[in-house]
C-alpha cells in the first residue's frame, strides 16, 4: 500500500520517507546530535505508518504531529518545541506576504493577493507541461528565496524571474542526473 500525504494545498503526493527524515535532522540539528538519530526516528515513523495506517491517507499535519510525539518521547522535547515553532513561524511567514502585480502598480492601483506557491506549480503544469513533483520543486525552491528575503511585498515580475531561474537549475540537473 503506498501511503498519500494530504497537503495543506489540497494535493495529494506519495508519502517521502526523506521529507520526514529532513523535518527530525532539521529538529535534531539544534541539539548537536547526528544525523544517525534522525534517520532511526524517521525510521520508526515510516516503519509505524506502513504497519498501522489502514486508510492510506494522512495529512501533513498528523506527520507533523506523530514527528513531535517521537521527539518528546525520546527525550528531545526543545527540538520539538523548536520545530513546531520553525513550522508556525513559516505559515505566518506566508500569510503576510502579498504578491503586487506590476502592471496595476504602473496605473496607481493596489491589486495584490497573498503569498500561493500551488499558483506557481499550476502555472508551470498548465503553461510548460511541467511534471507535478518538478514543478513543486521549483515552487518550494522559490517560496525559500521569497521568505528568506523577510519582504512583506513582493512583485509578480521578481517571482517570473526565480521561476525562470530555478526551473533552468533543475532541469539542468534533470538532465545530468539522466547522463549518469
Amino acid at each position: 500500500m503506498q501511503i498519500r500525504i494530504l497537503k495543506s494545498d489540497g494535493q495529494i503526493e506519495p508519502y517521502l520517507h526523506t521529507k520526514v527524515l529532513g523535518s527530525f535532522n532539521h529538529a535534531l540539528s539544534h541539539t548537536g546530535d547526528c544525523l544517525y538519530v534522525a534517520e532511526q526516528m524517521a525510521e520508526a515513523v515510516t516503519f509505524y505508518l506502513y504497519r498501522q495506517v489502514q486508510h492510506g491517507n494522512l495529512s501533513t499535519d498528523e506527520i507533523h504531529q506523530m514527528i513531535l510525539t517521537v521527539l518528546e518521547s525520546m527525550g528531545y522535547a526543545r527540538a520539538a518545541a523548536a520545530l513546531n515553532e520553525h513550522r508556525l513561524k513559516r505559515k505566518l511567514q506566508r500569510k503576510r506576504i502579498d504578491v503586487i502585480d506590476d502592471v496595476a502598480r504602473q496605473h496607481q492601483v493596489t491589486l495584490s493577493t497573498h503569498w500561493d506557491k500551488t499558483c506557481i506549480v499550476r502555472d508551470l503544469i498548465s503553461h510548460h507541461n511541467m511534471d507535478r513533483f518538478l514543478a513543486r520543486a521549483i515552487a518550494s525552491a522559490v517560496e525559500e528565496k521569497i521568505l528568506n528575503m523577510g519582504v512583506t511585498k513582493v512583485r509578480k515580475s521578481l517571482i517570473h524571474q526565480l521561476v525562470i531561474a530555478d526551473t533552468e537549475s533543475m532541469l539542468e540537473a534533470n538532465r545530468q542526473l539522466a547522463a549518469i
